[in-house]
């Protein structure tokens, strides 16, 4: 932390959804870590193309992420790798402590651990799982966090909570990292976030995904005023130990061009918000590289946002950005 300032610095993250081949993903993780870029993430979906899928307005991702974060860790040797976010309801907490352990394991101490409540309706209706009401889904990750975090210990296991049993073993192997991977809890709504900011290491802002799927809504619960709120969500429920969260925001509508006004006047008139309200949009970066560099300069002064993660698309174009502000 900047003791001046009292800002983190800056770190930025990748996130990425397909690649064509195992030596195209290799090559971008590559890539991605000699453009200065801190970290490459995934994110946690499994449906391939078709009606499901195309329902959720979501992008396709075409890889498993536990086994595409190991390669992007094989191939590289600084870069940080993880998943952006995981879902908890797809994996028992026991077997996902492993699967990221063992990663922690193979790239010696490289992971960062994301973790989310789930929220894709359609996802998981066409795999035939419940999709429970928020609330419930919130409740059961609270005790995953609480068991996850038991196996990464190492403690004998004797877990008998509401939603999961664990009992007669120890957790194995033990993460390189202690006393576990950074954990990032990510959500839009004022129940996650609060359990983000009590249990997490860094604050993951996203829309409010009530709706089970990527649309309007989210957009607009999430805009400059609405982030404003959710920092105080955080701020109030971590208390003494908010100065020692990290605060991430994916930056899902970036462009690096010195006209932006077209794509902002058709985001606007798409999401039914303002050209102001687009251009400010905490998750969107619009503008040449100075305008976007004291936009986030801005960004983190107000929320104290200074993680930020862009997306397949921009990150080359991105990358003199990661280079003056990295660090910093």
């Amino acid at each position: 932390m900047n003791q001046e300032s009292g800002l983190r610095p800056f770190r930025f993250a990748v996130q990425s959804f397909h690649a064509e081949t195992g030596k195209v993903w290799q090559n971008r993780a590559r890539q991605v870590e000699s453009l200065g870029y801190d970290a490459l993430y995934l994110a946690d979906h499994f449906l391939g193309p078709g009606p499901a899928l195309e329902a959720t307005h979501h992008p396709h991702q075409s890889m498993s992420a536990v086994p595409a974060i190991a390669a992007a860790a094989t191939a590289t040797s600084t870069l940080r790798v993880g998943c952006r976010v995981f879902c908890n309801d797809y994996r028992h907490p026991v077997l996902l402590a492993k699967e990221v352990a063992t990663l922690d394991l193979l790239s010696e101490g490289r992971i960062d651990f994301g973790i989310g409540a789930g929220w894709l309706r359609g996802e998981y209706e066409a795999a035939g799982l419940a999709f429970d009401p928020a609330g419930e889904r919130i409740e059961r990750l609270a005790e995953s966090i609480d068991l996850l975090k038991k196996v990464f210990s190492g403690e004998p296991l004797n877990h008998h909570g509401k939603f999961y049993s664990a009992k007669g073993f120890r957790g194995s192997p033990r993460p390189v990292q202690k006393p576990a991977p950074p954990l990032m809890i990510g959500g839009g709504g004022p129940k996650i976030l609060s359990l983000a900011a009590r249990e997490a290491d860094i604050v993951s802002f996203n829309f409010d995904n009530r709706s089970g799927q990527i649309g309007p809504a989210g957009v607009q619960s999430s805009t400059s005023s609405a982030t404003a709120k959710k920092v105080e969500w955080v701020r109030n429920a971590a208390g003494e130990r908010f100065h020692e969260l990290e605060l991430e925001i994916g930056a899902y509508f970036t462009f690096v061009t010195e006209n932006p006004d077209p794509m902002i006047q058709g985001m606007a008139h798409a999401m039914d918000l303002t050209e102001d309200e687009i251009r400010e949009h905490p998750h969107g970066l619009f503008g040449g590289v100075e305008e976007i560099i004291e936009s986030l300069l801005e960004r983190r002064e107000r929320f104290g946002i200074s993680r930020i993660t862009i997306g397949d698309e921009a990150f080359e174009a991105f990358a003199p950005i990661v280079q003056r502000l990295s660090g910093q």
